[in-house]
Order: C-alpha cells, then sequence, then structure tokens
C-alpha cells in the first residue's frame, strides 16, 4: 500500500474512507489482502447494482472475449452493440412506450450530460442552462457548471458561466415551479429563457433527496409551457435502481433527454448513453465523439444485464427490499434519536445526521461501519448522510447484517 500512497495524486478519496487493500470481490462481498471480509452497501458508487462479478453476466464476458469479439470500434456498427440496442428497445423502452434514439458516449457519465447540454443549446439556439441546487452532474467543465457544490466547482480554476440554479424542493418553501416559471417569464428578472433544465430525481450525492411525483408532472408540463428542454440525469438512480428501470417512469412523464451510465454496463464496465426524442437529434456526424465511445464489451455485459434483470424480477425485489429497509431504519435506526431524519426509494436510502449538530458525527459512524466490515460512504451537504445503496441482487441475509451493523455503529455513538 505504501507505493500507492507515495505515487497517486491528493485527489484520491474513497482509498482514505476505505484504508486497505483490496484483492477479490463476489456480489456483495468485498476481501482484502488481510483476509477480511466486508459487506458492500457501496456499489462502486452504483456502478455494481447487479453485485461484483456477477456469474451470469462474467460468463456472457468471458465467451465473447474468448471468441475474439471486437474489443474497439469507435462508432462502427458491431454485432455486439446491434444485440444491445435490440435487447434495450425490446425490454426498456418498447414497453414503457418511449421512443429514443440512442447516442454511445465516451466512458462516464459526464461525457453524456456534456452531449445532453450540447445538443440542447444546439437544439434551442439558447446559451442558458437551468439546475436544481443540491446537484451533481459530473467533474468536466460543461457538466460542473450544473454542479452546484462550491468545493468541487472552484476546482474548476475559471469562472463556470451560462447556468442559474434554482431551489430544490427540499429547501425552498415557497411553489418551486411558479419560482422557475415566474424567472422565466418576467422581463425584469434579469435571467434569459434557458434551452433546458436538468435534474435528478433523486439527488444522490446532494444527500438523497428524492422529488415527488408530483412535482416532475409539474415540471413537466411547466417545461413544455415554456419550450424548455427537459434533461433528466438518471446515471446513479436509474437502471432500476429505484424499482422500475427509469426513475422517472413512476411519475409518467417522457422526458427530452436521459443521460445513463454507471449500472448501465452491467459489470462495472465504463459506459455511458444519451437517450433523445428523434427530433431533437440534429447533431453532424462526428460533431459529438470520442476514441472510447461505444465500448463493445460493456455492450456484452448491458445487454446480460437486461436479461439477467428479468430473470430475477429485480423490480419487484428492489420493490421488497425497500419496504424491508424502511422498516428497519424505522424500528431500530431512527429510534436512537429522534433528530435523525430518514429519505430514500427502491435501493437508494440516506440517513440524515445533520439536525444533530455534530459535523463529524457520520464520519464517525461510517468509520465505525468500515471498522466492523462494512462499506458504506456519505453525501449531501458537510457529508452528514449516510447513504445505503447495496447491490440490487444482494441477498436478505446480507442486506440484514449490513443494516446491523449499521446500528451497531450509531448505537456506539448516539448511547453513550
Amino acid at each position: 500500500m505504501d507505493i500507492l500512497e507515495r505515487l497517486e495524486s491528493n485527489v484520491r478519496s474513497y482509498s482514505r474512507s476505505f484504508p486497505t487493500v483490496f484483492v477479490r470481490a463476489k456480489m456483495s462481498k468485498m476481501y482484502s489482502r488481510d483476509g477480511r471480509e466486508y459487506i458492500d452497501f457501496f456499489s462502486g458508487a452504483g456502478a455494481l447494482s447487479y453485485g461484483h462479478n456477477n456469474e451470469y453476466i462474467k460468463k456472457k464476458v468471458i465467451d465473447y472475449i474468448a471468441n475474439d469479439g471486437i474489443s474497439h470500434a469507435l462508432d462502427m456498427f458491431t454485432e455486439a452493440k446491434e444485440e444491445f440496442f435490440l435487447a434495450f428497445e425490446e425490454k426498456v423502452l418498447k414497453p414503457a412506450g418511449y421512443d429514443y434514439k440512442l447516442l454511445s458516449c465516451a466512458p462516464t457519465g459526464t461525457n453524456a450530460v456534456e452531449a445532453s447540454l450540447k445538443l440542447a443549446r444546439k437544439v434551442k439556439g439558447r446559451p442558458g442552462i437551468f439546475a436544481f441546487t443540491g446537484s451533481f452532474h459530473g467533474m468536466t467543465m460543461g457538466s460542473l457548471s450544473v454542479t452546484s457544490g462550491k468545493t468541487v466547482r472552484a476546482g474548476a480554476g475559471v469562472q463556470l458561466t451560462d447556468v442559474t440554479f434554482v431551489p430544490h424542493p427540499c429547501s425552498f418553501k415557497g411553489d418551486v415551479i411558479e419560482y422557475i416559471e415566474n424567472i422565466i417569464t418576467d422581463e425584469y428578472s434579469g435571467v434569459m429563457k434557458p434551452a433546458a433544465i436538468i435534474l435528478e430525481t433523486v439527488q444522490a450525492e446532494g444527500g438523497v433527496w428524492p422529488m415527488e411525483p408530483e412535482f416532475l408532472r409539474r415540471l413537466r408540463a411547466m417545461c413544455d409551457r415554456q419550450d424548455v428542454l427537459m434533461i433528466i440525469d438518471d446515471i446513479q438512480v436509474g437502471c432500476g435502481r429505484t424499482g422500475r428501470f427509469f426513475s422517472f417512469e413512476e411519475a409518467g412523464i417522457v422526458p427530452d433527454m436521459v443521460a445513463l451510465s454507471k449500472a448501465i454496463s452491467g459489470y462495472g464496465f465504463p459506459m455511458s448513453l444519451l437517450l433523445m426524442k428523434p427530433e431533437l437529434d440534429i447533431f453532424s456526424p462526428g460533431e459529438h465523439n470520442g476514441t472510447f465511445r461505444g465500448n463493445q464489451v460493456a455492450f456484452i455485459g448491458a445487454k446480460a444485464a437486461l436479461e439477467l434483470r428479468e430473470m430475477l424480477d429485480l423490480e419487484g425485489k428492489t420493490k421488497q427490499n425497500e419496504e424491508f429497509i424502511r422498516q428497519f431504519v424505522k424500528t431500530r435506526l431512527l429510534t436512537l434519536d429522534d433528530r435523525l431524519q430518514h429519505r430514500g426509494t427502491g435501493m437508494i436510502h440516506g440517513i440524515d445526521f445533520e439536525a444533530l449538530g455534530d459535523e463529524s458525527l457520520s464520519g464517525k459512524v461510517a468509520n465505525e461501519c468500515f471498522r466492523l466490515g462494512l462499506i458504506i460512504e456519505r453525501a449531501g451537504r458537510k457529508d452528514c448522510v449516510l447513504k445505503i445503496m447495496p447491490a440490487l441482487t444482494i441477498e436478505r441475509d446480507e442486506l440484514r447484517a449490513g443494516l446491523e451493523i449499521i446500528e451497531k455503529a450509531m448505537t456506539k455513538y448516539l448511547r453513550q
């Protein structure tokens, strides 16, 4: 580990929270070099929704590589891409009634966000974008411009322009939709009409703040009235994390564009997609590209993941586990201090310590969880939210064991 600490940039973060060398992982367990076993409630920041080294997906990937399948093809036509597109249309788009075109972006989620902002401005001919306070959309310059955290924004070193932040409903007592529409229509607001508004239906890094379905419906209607595109960043909470494949399906809305990444590849491979309504696809050939767009091996994993999702009824299992988590949190965690708050949906939940007045408390609990054999991260303002985000495939006994570790860690600091 010494060479890693000596040579790796100071920018490293997760290795500071989990200071050990991992050597193996299987489904919801990770194993360190010193022989310790850890339950994983982190899931690669949401990229490992099907667990580590899922056998079904792994076999499909290994067979593809063993048969000399195409490993790199930029955006050329390949059988791997064709089969994934067919599966995505049949298993995801058609059942939900969505008619989207797909753009295979460069490897990570921020690339899909960048593409969405570029396309929105091109379609509408306006430079402005609206984003919500508490948002996180990526670390490249365009994505960072619509990310609200002051610390990460400062890392850009330049002004991040053409973005107006509007209040998230969690932090504003008034009517957010009326507020947004007012600043769009009031000629004295000082704010020009944007090309688009970008949002997460559940702000994950922002502290696990879900938007209500009615709010999303009203926002969709407002965007239609004002000729503003709606972009949903489903990078962390899409691909079944909230139950249905897309996090916005429960609200019954159709976004103009959807950014996907993280869990879409099924195996943790770098992959991102931008979904767009067909009439918006006005890109010229090569106008948005990248050497590693269209990860061929990731297409294989992504197709297998869609098959596995059906085979295991992961939508149903996610809803069952959601109720189990809710009941455990309500009866065994929130009872430790009545100032604690719980938010969540599907298989992403947050325990908020902010009201307890000790900014170090969530960190102490997370560190104790790691000492007891649980990998869990924090989120939100001042990192006061303990984020529960296990794999969708986690076994019930593992889920219970992980929650019991949280209970032990919280008890240590809340009942002294």
